[in-house]
């Protein structure tokens, strides 16, 4: 038995509590730069700095963040003023957490589309070096992708599922809180009843690895897609269906004692992302589990923009706009329209990195 049960309790309910969410900002060194680019910014660690520097100075940020999730260069990273960039997070109240997963690999004797995520070997070493640093909580993304022949596999169903329930076990043992990410692509023409039942598939199969490696539950968090229609459905669910059918996928898998579903925006436009999870918080949920965000793009893309590379003061109020945004969409307050967001896709295809 984990010894710091109580200590991960704490801080999930912490992460996953009413009117909050999660801010990625764990994108890898090329991912960023691919954003940086998008706005003829150079992906140089000074850049970088500014503008991680921008928003974790954005005052009154943890009113809506519950916790923010680096990747490894900016938890070790000061601000440009010298202070740690944990203690800048530190003072808006939000909690520091660390993705320690290292990226995807073709799964051997799969499918050409499948991976596998590595990171478990070193894993304990690294984690309670994280804790050390200030990192309270840890992601770890499993891919997986429905095609017309067949995906995802039963191998990498059971393949990523263990990768998860292992990563979340070792994660614990280091004082660290795992949300568990099985991210289902929206690439495809498939429909929304197609990713309900692959959905309810993986997510039995991800819970049923996590029991047999006795993780502690109550010291997690699930991040998973939405319930949607494939990208390229021609009669894409609406807001209404995709609340009812991702509603009804979580109440039937995922476990009472896991105390907050952080969905991420998988590509959907920053105002979608807000719609759904509002939607999602205005129907019938069985469980205290609460239903909110752990976003990435769908919380800087306008905020990118805006910041351009110098323009911190313009950055940091498209900043709160989103997050003050999906804070109500949380609760089922958020009125469609009232906070700016742009309706931009976000979708990549086949964005496995």
């Amino acid at each position: 038995m984990i010894n710091n049960q109580e200590e991960l309790r704490q801080t999930a309910n912490q992460l996953s509590a009413k009117g909050k969410g999660l801010l990625a900002v764990d994108e890898s060194t090329p991912t960023i730069g691919k954003r940086l680019a998008g706005i003829n910014v150079e992906n140089t660690e000074e850049n970088r700095q500014a503008y991680r520097g921008m928003l974790f100075t954005s005052e009154g940020l943890g009113q809506f963040i519950s916790g923010a999730i680096l990747f490894e260069e900016t938890l070790y990273q000061n601000h440009a003023d010298g202070e740690t960039m944990v203690s800048k997070i530190n003072k808006l109240g939000i909690i520091p957490g660390i993705k320690v997963d290292k990226g995807l690999s073709p799964l051997a004797g799969a499918h050409e589309v499948e991976t596998w995520c590595k990171g478990l070997e070193g894993l304990a070493e690294r984690t309670a070096e994280y804790y050390k640093q200030g990192a309270r909580f840890a992601k770890w993304r499993a891919v997986l992708q429905i095609t017309a022949d067949g995906c995802p596999t039963d191998l990498a169903i059971r393949e990523n599922a263990w990768g998860l329930a292992r990563y979340a076990k070792i994660c614990q043992e280091s004082g660290l809180v795992p949300i568990i990410e099985p991210e289902i692509l929206m690439d495809g023409d498939h429909t929304i009843e197609t990713t309900a039942e692959v959905q309810e598939k993986v997510l039995v199969e991800v819970y049923k690895a996590c029991s047999e490696n006795k993780v502690f539950l109550e010291g997690t968090l699930l991040k998973p897609s939405m319930t949607v229609s494939g990208a390229d459905n021609k009669n894409k669910a609406g807001s209404e269906e995709v609340a009812k059918m991702t509603v009804r996928t979580m109440n039937r898998c995922v476990p009472a004692s896991v105390p907050g579903i952080m969905f991420l925006s998988g590509g959907l436009t920053e105002e979608d992302a807000s719609v759904y999870l509002n939607t999602m918080n205005s129907i019938e949920h069985k469980s205290s589990t609460s239903l909110t965000f752990s976003y990435g793009r769908a919380l800087q893309q306008s905020c990118l923009q805006a910041w351009s590379g110098t323009n911190i003061e313009a950055g940091q109020k498209a900043l709160m706009a989103r997050c003050q945004a999906n804070s109500e969409a949380s609760t089922g307050d958020y009125v469609a329209g009232s906070q700016p967001s742009s309706q931009e896709t976000l979708f990549e295809a086949g964005y496995k990195y």
